[in-house]
């Protein structure tokens, strides 16, 4: 039986910060705008494929990789810096803020773990008036790792400061909260990307529609004793 959280850590890239916006910036480099789902799928697998033969390369650089590879060659460098230039304006998903909410105002800590830099994560969370309810960024450039290895989580943990049980993974990734399960997380999905939990992964704790229905699950679990 999972017990409420005294910390949760949430991905970032889609289940925070949405990538639709994204489509007028590939339109304008000459990209077709529904290649930003497979450009961003693509970029997770070359990020762990990486990470699987014992290499690693930031967000930025994979990103940029991603799209070269995509346009067959064809988009020019200054297209692939006006594409990246983009997550410099990019939004918070709708449920992001409401959700962030409740844990804090539950008394439960909030960080963020992200396959991105810190740096883009830290103006992230400014823009869009998370930074306040944010107590901790972590990048998992820190580990050298793209998430989901185990490794990678038991980082977070060490930067935490926390026991595996007392920590929560939010993410809209089946492959994300099964690696958190993995390190010993409690773990929550939302639904609002992916629609289905796929069957090869270990099932999250707590599930939900969106961000807000998974943080008021968490909140509503049994409180472990001090």
């Amino acid at each position: 039986m999972p017990m409420r959280p005294r910390v949760v850590a949430f991905d970032v890239v889609e289940t925070l910060m949405a990538l639709e916006p994204l489509r007028p910036q590939f339109a304008e480099a000459g990209l077709p705008p529904e290649l930003v789902e497979r450009w961003f799928d693509r970029l997770l697998r070359d990020g762990m494929a990486l990470s699987l033969a014992g290499d690693y390369a930031d967000f930025p650089t994979v990103a940029a990789s991603t799209l070269r590879t995509l346009s067959r060659g064809r988009i020019s460098e200054d297209g692939v810096a006006h594409v990246l230039a983009g997550f410099g304006a990019l939004p918070a998903h709708p449920d992001a803020e409401p959700a962030m909410r409740v844990l804090t105002e539950a008394g439960i800590s909030v960080v963020c773990l992200s396959n991105g830099t810190a740096e883009t994560t830290s103006a992230f969370l400014e823009r869009t008036g998370l930074a306040h309810h944010v107590e901790q960024v972590i990048s998992v450039a820190e580990a050298r790792s793209w998430k989901p290895p185990v490794h990678v989580y038991e980082h977070a943990l060490e930067r935490i400061g926390r026991a595996p049980h007392e920590v929560a993974l939010v993410a809209v990734h089946a492959f994300d909260c099964h690696g958190a399960k993995r390190a010993g997380l409690t773990t929550g999905w939302a639904a609002r990307l992916e629609g289905h939990y796929a069957e090869v992964f270990t099932p999250a704790d707590i599930t939900g529609d969106d961000l807000v229905q998974v943080t008021q699950e968490l909140t509503a679990l049994p409180q472990q004793q001090p």
